[in-house]
Formats: structure tokens, sequence, C-alpha cells
């Protein structure tokens, strides 16, 4: 538990604020195109967040307990592979997912502000962009001089080396960078680009459509630089299933079929540890503290998911006419990425419209009140903290680095705060001197 002003650092939220200057602002935005190769489509904050180490620890110890919870549960993990639409299940699925994320909101709870989970994902995040993010916060701002401490960004003992050598493990692992890619669907065309500019430049991989893969015999091939079909041996999966889907994109090959390849974040595992294991964390009798009641939406109409949710507080109306609204729940599709498809203030019309069959693709989760914890010049602003882990094969589940998205709004996405000052994607830095 930490108390507010424990969390904000409220020293250097103060200086940074009267020392900022639009210069620094464009300077921090020309280093970003300048490092990425492109310019940034997303909107970046104007501020990095100041926190305590500690508070950082903390959510990346939670979110290491509940992958592991997670990873002991195999009735949760059969339910998930159950649930994996047909053509999406690969084959050779790894023990353990190599990428973990997992984001907390923070709350007021008993007068003191705690983290609480929004989600959990294994799947691969922006690990090369953010650390570019990171750096280049202090650059622009020169925040080691001016502010003093120095500041850092790495978890577990980490310095910027060997963050990069784990990545490295954890991708290339070993092989030769030619024949490792990174596969996305349209990959010039999404925002998250930037990453890709900066992973494939710092690990010598290269980027490559998803949709033009080649295969021959066993093997899937790409064709390099030079237009020379080179075999892959190994595949560093951004392609999301959620994307292949909706834009109804047909591959050239048999995703699920028996393929002579390693996969860097097999397919699988953004299936198995997602938003579907929520309400696996936090029924009757394996609730963790950080996790929000949830049940899937099949079990809340036509179960004992409603009578679950009440018996864990949440506050509930008592109707059941088609006009109700539950304003203390947040609708939210499994499978869904960057905040697609949540519906708040769920009426019981709208719940019982989502056909019966399509309902246990659906959770019902106890809607969090971010607590604004970021003085900016534009006002209070909420943060949201994604902890980005890493787990090497024959390494350690690892968290090495945080993300922070800042907002004002209802959703803390960057697309969803476009409009808005000293909000959008952010870094989380504290002074290297408590022991980081």
């Amino acid at each position: 538990m930490f108390e507010e002003e424990a969390a904000l650092i409220p020293e250097l939220r103060t200086r940074f604020n009267e020392r900022f200057t639009p210069a620094g602002y464009a300077a921090l935005l020309g280093l970003l195109e300048e490092r990425c190769g492109m310019r940034i489509d997303y909107r970046v904050a104007e501020t990095p967040v100041f926190v305590p180490l500690g508070l950082l620890e903390q959510m990346a110890g939670a979110g290491a307990e509940l992958a592991r919870v997670l990873l002991a549960n195999q009735a949760c993990l059969e339910a998930a592979r159950r649930a994996i639409p047909a053509g999406y299940r690969v084959a050779n699925e790894s023990a353990r997912p190599h990428f973990l994320t997992a984001d907390f909101a923070l709350v007021e709870d008993a007068g003191a502000l705690t983290p609480r989970l929004v989600e959990i994902q294994a799947f691969p995040s922006v690990y090369g962009y953010q650390a570019v993010l990171a750096a280049a916060y202090g650059d622009a701002f020169e925040l080691g001089t001016r502010l003093d401490p120095r500041l850092g960004c790495y978890l577990s003992g980490l310095d910027e080396r060997g963050y990069w050598e784990l990545l490295r493990r954890t991708i290339v692992a070993g092989h030769d960078p030619e024949t490792v890619v990174l596969t996305e669907v349209d990959p010039l065309h999404q925002k998250t680009r930037p990453d890709f500019n900066v992973t494939a430049a710092r690990l010598g991989i290269a980027v490559v459509d998803i949709a033009s893969l080649e295969a021959l015999g066993n093997k899937l091939h790409y064709r390099n630089s030079a237009g020379r079909l080179t075999p892959i041996e190994r595949i560093y999966n951004r392609a999301i299933a959620d994307e292949l889907m909706a834009r109804k994109i047909r591959l050239p090959f048999d995703l699920g079929g028996e393929w002579d390849v390693e996969w860097a974040g097999h397919p699988n595992w953004y299936f198995l540890m997602s938003k579907f294991s929520i309400p696996w964390l936090s029924g009757p009798g394996s609730r963790h503290k950080v996790v929000p009641p949830a049940v899937f939406l099949s079990d809340f109409l036509e179960g004992d998911g409603r009578a679950e949710l009440a018996a864990a507080g949440v506050p509930l109306p008592a109707g059941k006419g088609p006009d109700t609204v539950f304003s203390s729940l947040l609708l939210k599709p499994l499978f869904s990425f960057a905040g697609k498809g949540i519906q708040f203030d769920p009426t019981q019309a709208e719940l019982e419209r989502i056909a019966p069959a399509e309902r246990h693709g659906y959770l019902l989760q106890q809607r969090m009140n971010f607590v604004p914890t970021v003085a900016t010049p534009a006002g209070m602003t909420q943060a949201e903290f994604r902890i980005l882990y890493l787990w090497p094969d024959g390494g350690e589940l690892t968290p090495a680095l945080s993300l922070v998205r800042l907002g004002r709004g209802k959703m803390m996405g960057v697309d969803h705060n476009r409009d808005q000052a000293w909000v959008g994607a952010s870094a989380a830095l504290f002074p290297v001197g408590e022991g980081g």
C-alpha cells in the first residue's frame, strides 16, 4: 500500500513542471523520430511519471505471481485452449510464454493508493520503442542533471545493455539473426511500426508481413532485402489473431500446421493468458487482492455470476429490466486488443442482445476508479502502468521495463487521448539511489 504523496514523488513532479518548455517537448519528439526512423503517429505525453521503484516492484511482483498461478491452473489453460477460434490453434505450443504484460490502475483503497490489475496478456508489447522513449525523456529534458538524482527505468537490476541482451536472448535465442523475423499484419502501416524499426535495427532481424511468408516443405521462408528466399528458424510474432480475423486475412500457409519453426511468443499464449484469465483469478477462493471481481457474461446472465459479483462487494442495481444500467461494471470482449470493444455502463438489454452462443467470449469486470495522481499544467491526470516481462528459453520470468499511459478520460489508451495535452504514451522513471 502506498500513500499518494509517496507514489507521486512531488518534488520531482513540481520541478519538472516548473522547468518544462515547449522546446524540450519538441526536442523529445525530434529524438524519437530520429531514433525510430519515422514520425510517431500516436500521442506522446509531455512528461514522464516519477514513481518510487518500490511501487513498480510491487506491481511487477503481483503480475509475476498471477502468471505463475495461471500456469499452474491446468483447468484454466484447457478452458482457454477450447476458446481458441478454429484455425488459430498453433502446433508445438511452448510450455510457457516468452512475453508477458500486466496492466495496473492506481485506485484508492481504505484511504491509500494501491495497484489493481486491469489486464494480463501473454503477448509482446513495444519492448524496443519503450526503451527508446524512456531514454529520450532523459536526453530531451536533461533529467539526470536538472532534476538530480539520476533516474532509472529498467527493473530487476538491469541496465540498458543488460536489457537489450535479455531481449536478444528472448527473441533471437542464439540463431543467426537473418533467420529470425518479426511478423505482423501489414507492418508498414501499423502504429507500432516505430517499435518494429527499433527492434529490427538493434537485433538485426527483418520485419515481414505475415501474409507474405512462403511455405516449402515443412519450412517457412521470407524474402530478404536482396529478394532471396530465406528459411525462417524463429518467428517473433506480433500478428494479433483478433486483427487477422477482423480483416479476414487468408494466410498463404496453414497456421495450425506442423512447421519446422520456433516461435518467440507462441501464438496460443495470446489466448491462454489474457482477459479470459481474470474470472479465474477473481473467483471464490482464488481472488488475489490486486484482481478486481469479474465473471464471464454467460455466467452473469445464465449462472451464478451476478451473485458472485455481489458477494465480492460489487454494487449492483436490484432491477433486471431492460433499462437497468450496470454503472459499476465494464463489458469487455475477451480477445480484443488495445481497448477495442470495451463498453461502459452496459444495460441489461445490451447484455442480453449478445447471442447466447457468443456470451462466453465476454466478461463483466468491476469498473475501477483511477485516481488522478500526476499533476500537470493541464490538470490532474490518471496513469495506467504496464509491466513488461521477458522469459527467455532456459531463463526466468523477469520484469524488465514499464510503460505508462496518461489520460483524463474513461479510456487510457493513446488512441483515446489524441486531442488533449499532457496525456498519451509515457514512461516511468525512478531515483536510482533507491536501489534500482
